[in-house]
């Protein structure tokens, strides 16, 4: 193991001139991957449609390929799915990474190609090693175990050939022989199905190892450290792993965590945030004190920037590393080697540095809630307050909602106002049909409330006449387009509007 771990580390360290070129020369970078993502595809059934052949420039790319959103290429990804291919990509995709679905699917599944694999994802986790020792020098980080807290993987029945599973799990599948020695636990335990078992067995497996690092979502690990400080008897995990150096996080804001992480493990360690995401592995920190995550640029993905307020529009434009800007709000858009041609990821992102580029997430092009990786968007929300009502016989005429963050002694949960024209009959009864509603509309808030284990039950609050309308007034925005924000991922809004509630029951 230390002879491998030795090798490993001067192999990470002999790649930062790789590193040095692409951050160097990240437009030509970019140029290049275009190019390459275009002669790849042209003889694929979107690159014939779209006249790759003849694709001489990316002002030619963009007027030739429209934006694309899950349910533009669904048809595309449903053919690859049945096993035909050539379809989006030109070498064989055996792999889907499953997400939280669009409008009209409980889930999303992203083709993940070898390319996808080789030339983003594990590419892309070479770097941040190399760029972790290049600045932790004396780190020892491989000389013990790395501890993911992934998905689970199953086996897609539309083609025997064919498997999807979470992101995580398929890295973990598809991860070469001598990652797994580096990794803890067993791959049998790392991508078990029931969590509230798998909680169990991860504690119980790795408990006594030699961990120097973790990663994964917060709340799954925080729940993770909880039991085997039980196991172990102990007050800090510091105790029980003295080694651990890094924690790794990324898919939800890490800032309502990281109180609670630094008291549970009980000693300094260093917090890299990474952006790596189904659809491709896209930024992370160099190092913890750095204001944003670099972008990843000779990484098999191709990027564009769409202001924030070109979504919706019919023909938005976006634009090149070359023409980005400080703090702008964009919502990305991607080519990659896994045959997504000028997708809308969702996501929203500022650059906080042009030299190197670097970025940091802030949010979704439409509201949304994802403290605990739910992704819940507004039109899950209102489709699942429409559901509650028929069921329940009442009358909805506003609401928000926003997360209750995990605490020491409680799992989150979701917290909603919401203002009746007629109020349900029984409150807990409307509760538990919205609960069901949005289980059945998105499948990663149907994985976080799975036993309560990470998520639970909804907390509803009756909303007094006249609430929103005066939190409206308060903000200047009656009238008009102005609407009551439905979703939100931080507390200010709710707290205001729950302060303003507490008025009117008193008057």
């Amino acid at each position: 193991m230390k002879l491998l771990s030795a090798a490993i580390s001067k192999l990470a360290r002999a790649r930062l001139w790789r590193i040095k070129n692409w951050t160097d020369y990240p437009v030509t970078a970019q140029r290049e991957v275009l190019q390459s993502l275009i002669a790849e595809a042209q003889y694929t059934d979107f690159g014939k449609k779209h006249g790759f052949s003849s694709l001489f420039s990316v002002k030619e790319f963009k007027e030739r390929v429209p934006i694309q959103e899950y349910e533009t290429l669904r048809l595309y990804i449903q053919r690859m799915m049945n096993g035909e291919e050539n379809v989006l990509w030109d070498s064989p995709v055996k792999w889907f990474a499953k997400s939280s679905g669009t409008t009209s699917d409980k889930s999303k599944f992203i083709p993940i190609s070898e390319e996808s694999l080789q030339e983003n994802h594990f590419k892309a986790s070479k770097d941040v090693l190399t760029n972790y020792y290049k600045n932790f020098p004396s780190s020892n980080l491989l000389t013990g175990k790395g501890l993911v807290v992934g998905g689970s993987h199953q086996i897609n029945h539309f083609n025997e050939d064919i498997q999807y599973g979470d992101l995580s799990a398929v890295l973990i599948q598809n991860t070469p022989f001598w990652g797994h020695w580096l990794r803890t636990p067993e791959l049998s335990v790392a991508l078990m199905d029931e969590w509230d078992q798998k909680i169990e067995k991860l504690a119980q497996a790795t408990a006594n190892e030699n961990v120097t690092s973790l990663a994964g979502v917060p709340t799954w690990t925080l729940l993770l450290l909880k039991r085997i400080l039980e196991i172990k008897g102990k007050k800090t995990i510091k105790e029980i792993w003295p080694n651990l150096e890094l924690y790794i996080n990324g898919g939800v804001s890490f800032v309502p965590y990281r109180d609670q992480f630094e008291k549970i493990i009980g000693a300094p360690i260093n917090y890299l945030e990474i952006y790596n995401a189904s659809e491709g592995f896209f930024a992370a920190q160099e190092r913890p004190e750095d204001n944003g995550m670099t972008l990843f640029t000779e990484h098999g993905i191709f990027y564009e920037f769409m202001a924030a307020e070109e979504y919706g529009k019919p023909h938005p434009t976006t634009v090149g590393l070359d023409n980005v800007i400080i703090n702008k709000n964009y919502a990305l858009v991607i080519s990659t080697t896994g045959g997504l041609w000028r997708y809308l990821v969702g996501d929203t992102i500022k650059f906080t540095s042009l030299d190197p580029y670097r970025i940091k997430v802030t949010g979704r092009v439409k509201h949304y809630m994802n403290a605990f990786g739910e992704e819940i968007i507004v039109d899950n929300s209102d489709n699942a307050i429409a559901l509650a009502s028929k069921k329940t016989g009442c009358v909805v005429i506003d609401y928000t909602a926003a997360p209750i963050y995990f605490s020491e002694k409680n799992n989150g949960a979701h917290e909603w106002l919401i203002e009746f024209e007629q109020a349900p009959k029984n409150m807990h009864d409307f509760i538990v049909e919205l609960d069901d509603a949005l289980k059945n509309i998105n499948s990663d808030y149907e994985a976080k409330r799975y036993k309560n284990i990470a998520l639970g039950l909804p907390k509803v609050h009756q909303a007094y006449p006249g609430t929103f309308t005066k939190w409206l007034q308060s903000k200047k925005q009656v009238g008009g387009q102005h609407k009551i924000p439905r979703l939100s991922n931080e507390r200010k809004i709710l707290e205001e509007i729950l302060e303003i509630n507490e008025t009117n029951r008193d008057q």
